[in-house]
């Protein structure tokens, strides 16, 4: 038992001084950044919240947010968009009622406030910016 220990250890250690020897002959390891790490970055241009209203692209989209959600608290204990949205407070605030099935539980059934299912509301609604896309597609908005 203790000859399978030493015989074990011995072979970890060769592997691993064989590591060591093959990664300082390898040389000197290229940069993913294009840069040396000492050179300042450079900011990618910075695209800022349009205020307008953007059209749905599609059927069923949901609503893009107009205004910045930056510091919103939304997590278990609490959610800043419903300080506005929620239907209680949305005449008060100017802003657009949530729809009705948010109030909806799995079942179906109605409830009077924000269905679990619901509750993270930037799991499908996102902040609108007048941006290029990310990659190059094909989509073009139904009629």
């Amino acid at each position: 038992m203790k000859k399978t220990s030493i015989i074990s250890a011995l072979t970890v250690s060769a592997l691993l001084l064989a590591g060591a020897a093959l990664a300082q002959q390898a040389g000197k390891v290229a940069t993913l950044r294009g840069s040396d790490a000492a050179d300042a970055d450079q900011a990618g241009e910075v695209y800022h919240q349009d205020e307008k209203r953007f059209p749905r692209n599609y059927r069923q989209q949901p609503p893009l947010i107009p205004h910045t959600i930056d510091k919103y608290q939304i997590d278990l204990k609490a959610n800043e968009c419903l300080g506005c949205h929620d239907w209680t407070n949305a005449g008060d605030r100017g802003a657009p009622t949530l729809s009705m099935t948010h109030y909806l539980d799995r079942e179906g059934n109605q409830l009077d406030t924000v269905a679990g299912t619901r509750w993270f509301c930037n799991q499908c609604h996102v902040p609108q910016a007048d941006a290029p896309a990310l990659v190059d597609n094909t989509f073009a908005p139904s009629n």
